[in-house]
């Protein structure tokens, strides 16, 4: 895969999108910025990152066995392949913050957003937009948010860390075809925030008291609000508070 460097944009995940020529017969492309200046996250969230001391970047990736109705299970191994990384390097005690933070000792340290290009075939291509906390030490305002550095007092190489992170995510989407939802959910699940213990969620501007129980191949979020009792909810339902 190549990698483009550019200095300032306003979003990777825009840039590396002007590259899809309308087919999903392509080389993928990861572009990273050393700022942007409107990062997107999730809920329509701003990411917000100290120039040259972390990570954002997009990759453009081709499917040709993507099913739309796999689109979750694509999220789930993107995830999946960062904490592998992560963990790798000694990172402690990595969670995903559902659908797609990422969370080290309960703090978030990274984010990803994937935007997929989808015809009547399909899903044609994805746009995978990743920012990650690496080297940066503040963070005014932030107090869920930390980074690699923060957490281990270690210097990251970002050129080395991105060189693994691509390759990792790469591996796993080459696998994705090849591998079964019940295998790549139960992975996800074993790997989840708060996890079978109760917590408090927003919905509907409600706080709701349920157990995370794990998601559904739609990536919709299984909780177990009262014993024996289960309901599924979208991202754009409920918030996890605490």
């Amino acid at each position: 895969m190549r990698t483009i460097k550019v200095n300032a944009i306003d979003s990777t995940n825009s840039f590396v999108r002007e590259f899809y020529e309308g087919t999903a017969d392509f080389e993928p492309v990861c572009v990273r910025a050393i700022i942007q200046t409107s990062g997107r996250g999730q809920r329509g969230s701003h990411w917000v990152s100290k120039a040259g001391e972390n990570l954002t970047f997009s990759i453009l990736y081709p499917q040709k066995e993507l099913n739309i109705s796999r689109h979750f299970l694509l999220s789930a191994s993107v995830s999946l392949a960062v904490i592998k990384v992560l963990d790798a390097l000694g990172i402690p005690e990595l969670k995903v913050k559902w659908p797609n933070d990422i969370l080290s000792a309960k703090k978030k340290v990274g984010g990803i957003l994937i935007e997929n290009i989808v015809k009547t075939e399909g899903i044609v291509a994805s746009v995978i937009g990743i920012g990650l906390n690496v080297n940066q030490i503040e963070f005014s305002n932030l107090p869920s948010a930390a980074s690699l550095k923060s957490l281990t007092s270690k210097d990251y190489d970002l050129d080395e860390l991105l060189e693994n992170l691509v390759a990792g995510i790469e591996d796993e989407l080459q696998k994705l075809p090849l591998r079964s939802g019940e295998e790549i959910l139960e992975n996800y699940a074993k790997m989840m925030f708060r996890l079978n213990v109760v917590s408090t969620f927003n919905f509907n501007g409600q706080k709701l008291n349920g157990i995370i129980r794990g998601v559904t191949t739609e990536g919709k979020l299984n909780l177990e609000i009262e014993e024996g009792v289960f309901k599924t909810f979208q991202l754009k339902e409920i918030q996890l508070l605490y």
